[in-house]
């Protein structure tokens, strides 16, 4: 489990956090709609209450908030720098919670060779970061 910040951010420089040590700053979240499952959200520790919280809707803005505001989200840790830029860093969350990253398929349809690809991909990237 990764926390994910900018760069420049005051905790950026360490190698690992607690949850505690986040809680002076913005806890970033997307807004999960009116008919979410709570036992399928996106984000680990989603009902982790935060003295400082802003919900948003869209990537940018978490990341927009996260750069000016020094907020922080909780995620897999997956950051691509040509999709988000070298502003946004993950750095090691610790916590006895765990992610469960999958996906679902239709038995009525069979993946594409580019779907099939990803997920070779994903797999090796989630492999390449549990062992880092």
């Amino acid at each position: 489990m990764q926390f994910v910040i900018n760069k420049d951010h005051p905790l950026a420089d360490y190698d690992q956090l607690t949850i505690s040590d986040l809680d002076p700053y913005p806890k970033l979240s997307y807004d999960q709609g009116r008919h979410n499952s709570f036992y399928f959200w996106e984000e680990v520790l989603a009902d982790y209450t935060s003295r400082k919280s802003i919900i948003v809707s869209d990537r940018a803005t978490l990341f927009n908030l996260a750069i000016g505001l020094n907020g922080y989200t909780i995620s897999s840790g997956i950051i691509y720098a040509n999709l988000n830029g070298s502003e946004i860093i993950s750095r090691p969350l610790v916590s006895s919670e765990a992610i469960e990253i999958g996906y679902v398929t239709n038995d009525m349809h069979t993946l594409k060779p580019i779907a099939h690809t990803f997920l070779e991909l994903l797999i090796d990237r989630l492999e390449a970061a549990v062992g880092e």
